[in-house]
Protein backbone atom coordinates (compact mmCIF):
# COMPACT_ATOMS: atom_id res chain seq x y z
CA UNK A 1 0.00 0.00 0.00
CA UNK A 2 1.33 3.48 -0.90
CA UNK A 3 1.31 6.24 1.51
CA UNK A 4 1.69 9.70 1.12
CA UNK A 5 2.24 12.43 3.62
CA UNK A 6 -0.14 15.38 4.70
CA UNK A 7 0.82 17.61 7.74
CA UNK A 8 3.64 15.32 8.77
CA UNK A 9 0.98 12.47 9.36
CA UNK A 10 1.26 8.98 7.37
CA UNK A 11 -1.83 8.25 5.66
CA UNK A 12 -3.33 5.39 3.90
CA UNK A 13 -3.96 5.55 0.13
CA UNK A 14 -7.15 3.60 0.24
CA UNK A 15 -8.51 5.60 3.42
CA UNK A 16 -6.77 8.77 3.50
CA UNK A 17 -7.36 8.53 7.35
CA UNK A 18 -4.68 9.73 9.49
CA UNK A 19 -2.43 6.96 11.58
CA UNK A 20 -4.05 6.03 14.54
CA UNK A 21 -1.25 7.81 17.58
CA UNK A 22 -0.30 6.05 20.41
CA UNK A 23 -2.94 6.06 23.54
CA UNK A 24 -0.17 7.23 25.86
CA UNK A 25 1.90 9.73 23.54
CA UNK A 26 2.10 13.68 24.49
CA UNK A 27 1.22 15.96 22.01
CA UNK A 28 4.15 17.35 20.22
CA UNK A 29 4.83 21.02 19.46
CA UNK A 30 3.67 21.58 15.80
CA UNK A 31 7.31 21.71 13.89
CA UNK A 32 6.94 25.42 12.54
CA UNK A 33 6.55 27.35 15.61
CA UNK A 34 8.72 25.35 17.47
CA UNK A 35 11.51 26.31 14.32
CA UNK A 36 10.06 29.98 14.99
CA UNK A 37 11.13 29.86 18.15
CA UNK A 38 14.53 28.85 18.09
CA UNK A 39 15.51 31.17 14.81
CA UNK A 40 13.46 33.73 17.09
CA UNK A 41 16.46 33.21 19.52
CA UNK A 42 18.99 33.14 17.36
CA UNK A 43 18.27 36.46 15.20
CA UNK A 44 17.66 38.46 18.73
CA UNK A 45 21.19 37.25 20.14
CA UNK A 46 22.42 38.49 16.83
CA UNK A 47 20.74 41.63 16.83
CA UNK A 48 21.25 42.66 20.33
CA UNK A 49 24.69 41.92 20.60
CA UNK A 50 25.61 43.79 17.94
CA UNK A 51 23.66 46.97 19.61
CA UNK A 52 25.70 46.60 22.84
CA UNK A 53 29.25 46.48 21.17
CA UNK A 54 28.24 49.71 18.98
CA UNK A 55 28.09 48.38 15.79
CA UNK A 56 24.47 49.30 14.95
CA UNK A 57 24.42 53.01 13.24
CA UNK A 58 22.59 56.05 13.23
CA UNK A 59 22.11 55.21 9.31
CA UNK A 60 19.58 53.11 9.90
CA UNK A 61 18.69 51.61 12.90
CA UNK A 62 18.24 55.42 14.53
CA UNK A 63 16.14 56.92 11.83
CA UNK A 64 14.08 54.37 12.15
CA UNK A 65 13.83 54.59 15.46
CA UNK A 66 13.07 58.46 15.26
CA UNK A 67 10.04 58.17 12.93
CA UNK A 68 8.53 55.21 15.04
CA UNK A 69 8.99 57.58 18.31
CA UNK A 70 7.23 60.73 16.71
CA UNK A 71 4.41 57.53 15.50
CA UNK A 72 3.88 56.33 19.28
CA UNK A 73 3.64 60.18 20.17
CA UNK A 74 0.79 60.85 17.21
CA UNK A 75 3.08 62.89 14.97
CA UNK A 76 4.69 62.98 11.63
CA UNK A 77 7.68 60.99 11.06
CA UNK A 78 9.94 63.63 11.26
CA UNK A 79 13.55 62.59 11.46
CA UNK A 80 16.37 65.08 12.68
CA UNK A 81 18.50 62.19 11.65
CA UNK A 82 17.96 63.30 7.99
CA UNK A 83 17.71 66.64 8.40
CA UNK A 84 15.68 68.97 9.65
CA UNK A 85 11.87 68.84 9.75
CA UNK A 86 12.13 65.64 7.17
CA UNK A 87 9.34 63.37 6.84
CA UNK A 88 10.47 60.28 5.93
CA UNK A 89 7.62 59.20 4.21
CA UNK A 90 9.30 61.67 1.84
CA UNK A 91 12.44 59.13 1.45
CA UNK A 92 10.39 55.57 0.84
CA UNK A 93 6.80 55.27 1.31
CA UNK A 94 6.33 52.91 4.63
CA UNK A 95 3.54 54.12 6.87
CA UNK A 96 2.96 50.47 7.67
CA UNK A 97 5.51 51.08 10.34
CA UNK A 98 3.18 52.50 12.67
CA UNK A 99 1.68 48.90 13.67
CA UNK A 100 5.20 49.22 15.55
CA UNK A 101 4.11 52.39 17.55
CA UNK A 102 1.97 50.62 20.22
CA UNK A 103 4.97 48.18 21.27
CA UNK A 104 7.48 50.84 20.82
CA UNK A 105 5.50 53.22 23.01
CA UNK A 106 5.64 50.31 25.72
CA UNK A 107 9.02 49.36 25.09
CA UNK A 108 10.86 53.25 24.21
CA UNK A 109 14.47 51.45 23.16
CA UNK A 110 16.00 50.52 20.15
CA UNK A 111 16.40 47.14 21.20
CA UNK A 112 12.11 46.86 20.87
CA UNK A 113 12.23 47.48 17.28
CA UNK A 114 16.28 45.13 16.64
CA UNK A 115 13.40 42.39 18.65
CA UNK A 116 10.83 42.80 16.88
CA UNK A 117 12.34 42.39 13.75
CA UNK A 118 13.79 38.93 14.88
CA UNK A 119 10.40 38.15 15.49
CA UNK A 120 9.37 38.67 12.29
CA UNK A 121 11.92 37.38 10.43
CA UNK A 122 11.59 33.85 12.67
CA UNK A 123 7.68 33.96 11.50
CA UNK A 124 8.15 33.59 8.42
CA UNK A 125 9.48 30.06 8.72
CA UNK A 126 5.49 28.82 9.69
CA UNK A 127 4.18 29.15 6.22
CA UNK A 128 7.27 27.78 4.69
CA UNK A 129 7.64 24.68 6.98
CA UNK A 130 4.13 24.27 7.51
CA UNK A 131 3.75 23.98 3.61
CA UNK A 132 6.79 21.35 3.57
CA UNK A 133 5.51 19.18 6.43
CA UNK A 134 2.31 18.92 4.29
CA UNK A 135 3.35 17.93 0.92
CA UNK A 136 6.84 16.68 1.54
CA UNK A 137 6.78 15.25 4.98
CA UNK A 138 8.79 16.06 8.13
CA UNK A 139 12.18 15.29 7.32
CA UNK A 140 12.02 17.99 4.62
CA UNK A 141 9.83 20.69 6.72
CA UNK A 142 13.60 20.46 9.17
CA UNK A 143 15.41 20.98 6.13
CA UNK A 144 13.69 24.15 4.45
CA UNK A 145 13.21 25.51 7.69
CA UNK A 146 17.30 25.34 8.68
CA UNK A 147 17.62 26.77 5.01
CA UNK A 148 15.63 29.08 5.04
CA UNK A 149 16.62 30.48 8.93
CA UNK A 150 20.24 30.22 8.24
CA UNK A 151 19.91 31.65 4.36
CA UNK A 152 22.29 34.32 4.13
CA UNK A 153 20.04 37.10 2.62
CA UNK A 154 17.77 36.05 6.30
CA UNK A 155 20.89 36.55 8.21
CA UNK A 156 21.96 40.09 6.52
CA UNK A 157 19.02 41.74 7.43
CA UNK A 158 18.95 39.80 10.63
CA UNK A 159 21.96 41.45 11.51
CA UNK A 160 21.92 44.93 10.31
CA UNK A 161 20.21 47.40 12.05
CA UNK A 162 16.22 47.76 11.48
CA UNK A 163 14.08 48.20 7.97
CA UNK A 164 10.72 48.47 6.89
CA UNK A 165 11.67 45.34 4.80
CA UNK A 166 10.86 43.07 7.51
CA UNK A 167 7.43 43.11 7.44
CA UNK A 168 7.20 42.34 4.27
CA UNK A 169 9.03 39.19 4.60
CA UNK A 170 6.19 36.72 6.66
CA UNK A 171 3.69 38.57 4.20
CA UNK A 172 5.44 37.27 1.40
CA UNK A 173 5.60 33.43 2.55
CA UNK A 174 1.99 33.38 4.00
CA UNK A 175 0.97 34.62 0.26
CA UNK A 176 3.34 31.80 -1.12
CA UNK A 177 1.78 29.02 0.68
CA UNK A 178 -1.44 30.61 -0.20
CA UNK A 179 -0.43 30.08 -3.63
CA UNK A 180 0.89 26.75 -3.10
CA UNK A 181 -2.25 25.64 -1.85
CA UNK A 182 -4.48 27.01 -4.92
CA UNK A 183 -5.88 29.81 -2.63
CA UNK A 184 -6.00 32.78 -4.43
CA UNK A 185 -7.79 35.10 -2.33
CA UNK A 186 -6.15 34.17 0.98
CA UNK A 187 -2.74 34.75 -1.20
CA UNK A 188 -3.86 37.67 -2.42
CA UNK A 189 -5.25 39.26 1.07
CA UNK A 190 -1.50 38.52 2.33
CA UNK A 191 0.33 40.56 -0.32
CA UNK A 192 -2.52 43.40 -0.68
CA UNK A 193 -0.29 45.42 2.17
CA UNK A 194 2.51 45.01 0.53
CA UNK A 195 1.52 48.20 -0.64
CA UNK A 196 2.09 50.03 2.39
CA UNK A 197 5.53 49.28 3.40
CA UNK A 198 7.83 50.20 0.37
CA UNK A 199 7.44 51.47 -2.74
CA UNK A 200 8.81 48.87 -5.17
CA UNK A 201 6.84 46.11 -3.76
CA UNK A 202 3.81 47.01 -5.37
CA UNK A 203 5.94 45.21 -7.90
CA UNK A 204 5.90 42.41 -5.99
CA UNK A 205 2.41 42.57 -5.64
CA UNK A 206 1.60 43.12 -9.36
CA UNK A 207 3.73 40.03 -9.78
CA UNK A 208 1.49 37.82 -7.10
CA UNK A 209 -1.86 38.91 -9.33
CA UNK A 210 0.18 38.27 -13.12
CA UNK A 211 0.66 34.36 -11.56
CA UNK A 212 -2.63 33.92 -9.76
CA UNK A 213 -4.16 35.48 -13.21
CA UNK A 214 -2.03 32.46 -14.96
CA UNK A 215 -2.78 30.13 -12.46
CA UNK A 216 -6.19 30.68 -10.92
CA UNK A 217 -8.91 33.46 -11.59
CA UNK A 218 -7.94 35.78 -13.85
CA UNK A 219 -10.30 38.68 -13.21
CA UNK A 220 -8.89 38.54 -9.45
CA UNK A 221 -5.16 38.25 -11.33
CA UNK A 222 -5.29 40.67 -13.21
CA UNK A 223 -7.25 43.18 -10.57
CA UNK A 224 -4.32 42.51 -8.04
CA UNK A 225 -1.79 43.31 -10.92
CA UNK A 226 -3.00 46.52 -11.57
CA UNK A 227 -3.60 47.75 -8.24
CA UNK A 228 0.18 46.91 -7.21
CA UNK A 229 1.40 48.98 -10.76
CA UNK A 230 -1.11 51.76 -10.30
CA UNK A 231 -0.23 51.83 -6.08
CA UNK A 232 3.68 51.55 -7.20
CA UNK A 233 3.25 54.52 -9.45
CA UNK A 234 0.92 57.07 -7.39
CA UNK A 235 3.94 56.80 -4.52
CA UNK A 236 6.35 57.49 -6.95
CA UNK A 237 4.82 60.21 -9.07
CA UNK A 238 2.78 61.42 -6.61
CA UNK A 239 3.29 61.02 -2.65
CA UNK A 240 7.22 60.75 -2.25
CA UNK A 241 7.42 63.94 -3.73
CA UNK A 242 4.57 65.38 -1.94
CA UNK A 243 6.63 64.49 1.62
CA UNK A 244 10.02 65.34 0.09
CA UNK A 245 11.63 68.10 0.68
CA UNK A 246 13.00 68.31 -2.56
CA UNK A 247 9.73 67.93 -4.06
CA UNK A 248 10.71 64.56 -6.12
CA UNK A 249 11.69 60.96 -5.48
CA UNK A 250 14.67 61.01 -3.71
CA UNK A 251 16.02 57.47 -5.04
CA UNK A 252 14.62 58.29 -8.64
CA UNK A 253 18.43 59.34 -9.94
CA UNK A 254 19.57 55.73 -8.88
CA UNK A 255 17.93 54.82 -12.40
CA UNK A 256 19.91 56.52 -14.75
CA UNK A 257 20.26 56.15 -18.31
CA UNK A 258 21.00 52.93 -20.31
CA UNK A 259 19.83 51.01 -17.26
CA UNK A 260 17.63 48.85 -19.66
CA UNK A 261 21.03 47.95 -21.14
CA UNK A 262 22.57 47.10 -18.11
CA UNK A 263 20.06 45.02 -17.04
CA UNK A 264 19.75 42.66 -20.25
CA UNK A 265 23.82 42.69 -20.69
CA UNK A 266 23.60 41.18 -16.44
CA UNK A 267 20.91 38.86 -17.60
CA UNK A 268 22.60 37.81 -20.77
CA UNK A 269 26.16 37.59 -19.52
CA UNK A 270 25.11 36.03 -16.48
CA UNK A 271 26.18 32.42 -17.19
CA UNK A 272 29.86 33.79 -18.15
CA UNK A 273 30.26 36.81 -15.34
CA UNK A 274 29.65 33.86 -13.05
CA UNK A 275 33.20 32.30 -13.58
CA UNK A 276 34.73 35.71 -12.53
CA UNK A 277 34.12 38.21 -9.61
CA UNK A 278 31.24 40.23 -11.28
CA UNK A 279 29.22 41.46 -8.38
CA UNK A 280 25.61 40.77 -10.39
CA UNK A 281 26.16 38.01 -11.48
CA UNK A 282 27.27 36.38 -8.08
CA UNK A 283 24.35 38.36 -6.31
CA UNK A 284 22.30 36.84 -8.81
CA UNK A 285 23.19 32.84 -8.79
CA UNK A 286 23.66 33.21 -4.57
CA UNK A 287 20.11 34.70 -4.60
CA UNK A 288 18.91 31.15 -5.37
CA UNK A 289 21.84 29.09 -4.12
CA UNK A 290 20.60 28.29 -1.13
CA UNK A 291 17.56 26.52 -2.65
CA UNK A 292 20.64 24.36 -4.34
CA UNK A 293 18.98 26.37 -7.56
CA UNK A 294 16.38 23.89 -6.99
CA UNK A 295 13.76 26.89 -6.92
CA UNK A 296 14.47 28.10 -10.56
CA UNK A 297 12.77 24.71 -11.77
CA UNK A 298 9.30 26.71 -10.26
CA UNK A 299 7.49 29.68 -11.75
CA UNK A 300 7.07 30.99 -8.19
CA UNK A 301 10.54 31.65 -8.66
CA UNK A 302 9.07 34.75 -11.11
CA UNK A 303 8.25 36.88 -8.03
CA UNK A 304 11.89 37.40 -7.50
CA UNK A 305 12.25 39.82 -11.26
CA UNK A 306 10.95 42.80 -9.61
CA UNK A 307 13.05 43.27 -6.84
CA UNK A 308 16.27 41.30 -8.54
CA UNK A 309 15.41 44.06 -11.40
CA UNK A 310 15.35 47.14 -10.21
CA UNK A 311 18.52 45.94 -7.86
CA UNK A 312 20.25 45.38 -11.05
CA UNK A 313 19.15 48.69 -12.85
CA UNK A 314 20.16 50.92 -9.96
CA UNK A 315 23.58 53.10 -10.15
CA UNK A 316 23.76 52.50 -6.41
CA UNK A 317 26.52 49.62 -5.45
CA UNK A 318 25.11 49.01 -2.28
CA UNK A 319 22.07 46.99 -4.36
CA UNK A 320 23.98 44.87 -6.80
CA UNK A 321 25.92 43.03 -3.31
CA UNK A 322 24.90 40.38 -0.77
CA UNK A 323 25.06 42.66 2.25
CA UNK A 324 22.72 44.79 4.28
CA UNK A 325 18.84 43.64 3.87
CA UNK A 326 18.07 43.87 -0.15
CA UNK A 327 17.74 40.54 -0.35
CA UNK A 328 15.47 39.01 2.92
CA UNK A 329 12.33 39.93 1.18
CA UNK A 330 13.74 37.15 -2.39
CA UNK A 331 14.28 34.38 0.64
CA UNK A 332 10.71 33.03 0.88
CA UNK A 333 10.18 33.29 -2.77
CA UNK A 334 13.39 30.92 -3.03
CA UNK A 335 12.12 28.23 -0.59
CA UNK A 336 8.55 27.89 -1.67
CA UNK A 337 10.16 27.77 -5.05
CA UNK A 338 12.39 24.38 -3.97
CA UNK A 339 9.59 23.42 -1.94
CA UNK A 340 7.21 23.51 -5.01
CA UNK A 341 9.57 21.67 -7.34
CA UNK A 342 9.95 19.39 -5.06
CA UNK A 343 6.51 18.92 -4.30
CA UNK A 344 6.18 18.17 -8.70
CA UNK A 345 8.25 15.67 -8.15
CA UNK A 346 5.97 14.20 -5.71
CA UNK A 347 3.13 14.64 -7.33
CA UNK A 348 4.22 13.44 -10.82
CA UNK A 349 4.39 10.09 -8.95
CA UNK A 350 7.78 9.46 -10.86
CA UNK A 351 9.55 6.22 -9.99
CA UNK A 352 12.84 8.09 -9.09
CA UNK A 353 10.93 10.95 -7.31
CA UNK A 354 11.46 9.77 -3.70
CA UNK A 355 15.22 9.81 -4.81
CA UNK A 356 15.23 12.89 -6.34
CA UNK A 357 13.68 14.61 -3.19
CA UNK A 358 15.88 12.95 -1.26
CA UNK A 359 19.34 13.87 -2.96
CA UNK A 360 18.06 17.66 -3.26
CA UNK A 361 17.44 18.07 0.43
CA UNK A 362 21.09 16.76 0.70
CA UNK A 363 22.15 19.09 -1.79
CA UNK A 364 20.40 22.27 0.47
CA UNK A 365 21.63 21.11 3.47
CA UNK A 366 25.27 20.67 2.10
CA UNK A 367 24.72 23.99 0.43
CA UNK A 368 23.56 25.85 3.97
CA UNK A 369 26.45 24.60 5.81
CA UNK A 370 28.87 25.40 3.15
CA UNK A 371 27.50 29.15 3.10
CA UNK A 372 26.53 29.72 6.89
CA UNK A 373 30.52 30.61 7.90
CA UNK A 374 29.81 33.66 5.71
CA UNK A 375 27.72 35.38 6.84
CA UNK A 376 26.46 37.23 10.00
CA UNK A 377 25.01 34.82 12.60
CA UNK A 378 28.49 33.06 12.30
CA UNK A 379 29.31 35.96 14.78
CA UNK A 380 27.62 33.91 17.19
CA UNK A 381 30.61 31.51 17.38
CA UNK A 382 33.05 34.63 17.45
CA UNK A 383 34.92 35.09 20.78
CA UNK A 384 34.37 38.43 20.39
CA UNK A 385 30.80 38.79 19.92
CA UNK A 386 30.99 38.18 23.63
CA UNK A 387 33.35 40.59 25.39
CA UNK A 388 33.04 44.07 25.39
CA UNK A 389 36.23 46.01 25.17
CA UNK A 390 37.66 49.15 26.94
CA UNK A 391 36.71 51.05 24.02
CA UNK A 392 32.84 50.29 23.79
CA UNK A 393 33.12 50.53 27.86
CA UNK A 394 34.04 53.85 27.55
CA UNK A 395 32.03 55.16 24.75
CA UNK A 396 29.49 53.90 27.17
CA UNK A 397 30.75 55.87 30.06
CA UNK A 398 30.69 59.03 28.14
CA UNK A 399 27.05 58.43 26.11
CA UNK A 400 25.49 57.92 29.73
CA UNK A 401 26.98 61.63 31.43
CA UNK A 402 24.37 62.99 28.13
CA UNK A 403 21.42 64.13 29.64
CA UNK A 404 17.70 62.85 28.60
CA UNK A 405 15.98 65.38 26.47
CA UNK A 406 19.47 67.07 25.50
CA UNK A 407 20.38 67.60 21.43
CA UNK A 408 23.00 65.77 20.62
CA UNK A 409 25.57 65.59 17.43
CA UNK A 410 26.57 62.25 17.38
CA UNK A 411 28.93 59.63 15.51
CA UNK A 412 27.10 57.31 13.20
CA UNK A 413 27.75 54.30 15.57
CA UNK A 414 27.25 56.58 18.87
CA UNK A 415 23.78 57.69 17.65
CA UNK A 416 21.14 55.09 18.29
CA UNK A 417 22.49 54.76 21.54
CA UNK A 418 20.36 58.10 22.12
CA UNK A 419 17.79 58.56 19.90
CA UNK A 420 15.26 56.51 22.39
CA UNK A 421 15.80 59.35 25.24
CA UNK A 422 17.58 62.60 22.60
CA UNK A 423 16.86 64.16 19.94
CA UNK A 424 20.33 63.52 17.75
CA UNK A 425 21.20 64.52 14.44
CA UNK A 426 24.91 62.97 12.67
CA UNK A 427 28.41 64.80 13.44
CA UNK A 428 29.22 67.06 11.74
CA UNK A 429 25.82 67.70 11.15
CA UNK A 430 24.39 68.79 7.22
CA UNK A 431 21.60 70.17 4.70
CA UNK A 432 19.91 67.56 3.19
CA UNK A 433 17.01 67.64 0.38
CA UNK A 434 16.83 63.27 0.08
CA UNK A 435 19.60 62.99 -2.14
CA UNK A 436 22.65 62.75 -0.13
CA UNK A 437 25.16 61.22 -2.53
CA UNK A 438 24.77 63.61 -4.51
CA UNK A 439 24.53 66.81 -2.60
CA UNK A 440 27.59 68.92 -2.19
CA UNK A 441 28.01 72.17 0.05
CA UNK A 442 31.16 74.48 0.32
CA UNK A 443 30.77 74.71 3.84
CA UNK A 444 28.50 72.58 7.25
CA UNK A 445 26.58 74.37 8.89
CA UNK A 446 27.95 75.59 12.53
CA UNK A 447 26.32 72.80 14.98
CA UNK A 448 23.94 73.94 17.25
CA UNK A 449 23.42 70.71 19.43
CA UNK A 450 24.11 70.85 22.50
CA UNK A 451 26.21 68.41 22.98
CA UNK A 452 28.58 66.56 20.71
CA UNK A 453 30.05 63.52 20.99
CA UNK A 454 32.58 61.76 18.04
CA UNK A 455 34.23 58.70 17.81
CA UNK A 456 37.65 58.51 15.87
CA UNK A 457 37.94 55.23 16.50
CA UNK A 458 34.91 54.24 14.20
CA UNK A 459 35.84 52.02 11.49
CA UNK A 460 33.98 53.76 8.19
CA UNK A 461 32.62 57.95 7.41
CA UNK A 462 29.26 56.25 6.48
CA UNK A 463 26.60 57.84 5.78
CA UNK A 464 30.16 60.52 4.88
CA UNK A 465 31.31 58.19 1.94
CA UNK A 466 35.31 58.13 2.01
CA UNK A 467 36.61 60.31 -0.63
CA UNK A 468 33.64 62.82 -0.98
CA UNK A 469 34.41 66.45 0.69
CA UNK A 470 33.49 67.02 3.35
CA UNK A 471 32.42 63.45 4.44
CA UNK A 472 35.15 61.84 5.26
CA UNK A 473 37.00 60.85 9.04
CA UNK A 474 39.40 63.25 8.46
CA UNK A 475 36.53 66.45 7.85
CA UNK A 476 34.79 64.93 10.88
CA UNK A 477 38.35 65.95 13.07
CA UNK A 478 38.40 69.48 11.43
CA UNK A 479 34.85 70.06 12.22
CA UNK A 480 35.31 68.87 15.82
CA UNK A 481 38.36 71.19 16.40
CA UNK A 482 36.65 74.11 14.93
CA UNK A 483 33.47 73.09 17.28
CA UNK A 484 36.10 74.04 19.94
CA UNK A 485 37.70 77.01 18.52
CA UNK A 486 34.50 78.74 16.57
CA UNK A 487 31.82 77.86 18.33
CA UNK A 488 32.18 77.61 21.90
CA UNK A 489 32.27 73.84 23.32
CA UNK A 490 34.19 72.47 25.51
CA UNK A 491 35.50 69.09 26.12
CA UNK A 492 33.58 67.13 28.74
CA UNK A 493 35.90 64.32 28.09
CA UNK A 494 38.36 62.01 25.90
CA UNK A 495 38.28 58.15 26.57
CA UNK A 496 40.15 55.87 24.44
CA UNK A 497 39.17 57.72 21.07
CA UNK A 498 35.75 58.98 22.09
CA UNK A 499 35.18 62.82 22.60
CA UNK A 500 32.60 64.18 24.36
CA UNK A 501 31.75 68.09 24.32
CA UNK A 502 29.15 70.75 25.52
CA UNK A 503 28.53 73.97 24.41
CA UNK A 504 29.54 76.31 26.87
Amino acid sequence: MRTIYDGGAVLSAETSAPAPAHPTARPRLPLPWVWAGALFLLYAAVAVRRHQLLRTTGYDLGIFEQAIRAYSQLSAPVVPLRGEGFNLLGDHFHPALVVFAPLYRLWPSPLCLLVAQSALLALTVVPLARWALRVLGRRAAHVVALGYGASWGIASAAAFDFHEVVLAVPLLAFALEALGRQRWRHAVASAAPLLLIKEDLGLTLAAIGAYVAWKGPRRLGVTTAAAGLLGSLIEIKLLLPAFNPGGSYAHGGNLGEGAHGSLLATLAFAPLDALRPDIKAMTLVLVFAPSALLALRSPLALLAVPTLGWRMLSQNGFHWGTAFHYSAVLMPIVFAGLIDALAQWRRNDHPLGPRHVRASLATVLAVTVVLLPSFPLAQLLHRATWSTTAHVGAARALLARIPDGATVAASNRLAPQLTSRCEVVIFPTFPIGGRLYRYRVKRLPAPTAEWIIHDRRAPDAWPYPTGHWPYSLGRQQAELVSARREHGYRVVAVRDGVTLLRRS
